[in-house]
């Protein structure tokens, strides 16, 4: 008797997803979205789901270090990329407790949330968008946070913790700060 879920189901795949280093083998409908499973079949519940349409960014994941709207995303067409959800931003303090990184310290320390339901998209959109461009102005990020939708900070708080962040990082940085750089391994 063939007990595969694939092959007594023959709606279900069988999808491997690589979320925040780690591996995970999933069967799941090709219909579903990437949040779902993240969500549900993961149990990585920082990743947040609010319109479905793609339009408040509360769903905002990093594929391949880019920000994605994990709402308008099937699981499966994430296999074979790396998948950052909010939780890979906690920094491992030992013990079990992970402490919050700079970004996120940066987000409290400016009051940058209220609610906290949209926080985890704007973190992830800001760890994208930083990566790629480190030395952003408060216009260029005021601008990329526009696409994410808030109604408790109105975004004044959200951009000055970002910009406050990315200053920090390139203050720690010798040489300007360009990811993947041979200069880069000095930092």
């Amino acid at each position: 008797m063939n007990t595969d879920p694939v092959a007594t189901h023959p709606d279900l795949q069988f999808i491997t997803l690589d979320v925040n280093g780690e591996r995970y083998d999933v069967v799941t409908e090709p219909r579903r979205t990437l949040v779902d499973v993240l969500r549900h079949e993961l149990r990585l519940t920082g990743t947040h789901v609010g319109c479905e349409h793609g339009i408040c960014g509360a769903c905002t994941v990093l594929v391949d270090e880019r920000p994605v709207r994990a709402c308008l995303m099937f699981a499966a067409q994430a296999e074979g990329a790396r998948i950052r959800t909010v939780e890979s931003l906690a920094e491992g303090g030992g013990g079990g407790v992970d402490e919050l990184n700079d970004l996120q310290r940066a987000f409290s320390e400016h009051h940058a949330l209220q609610c906290g339901f949209c926080t985890p998209g704007f973190l992830m959109l800001a760890e994208g968008f930083l990566a790629e461009r480190p030395e952003a102005s408060k216009e260029e990020i005021r601008e990329v946070v526009a696409s994410n939708l808030c109604r408790c900070t109105g975004y004044q708080t959200i951009v000055e913790a970002i910009d406050a962040c990315a200053t920090a990082r390139r203050g720690a940085c010798v040489t300007p700060c360009i990811p993947n750089s041979p200069a880069d391994k000095e930092h």
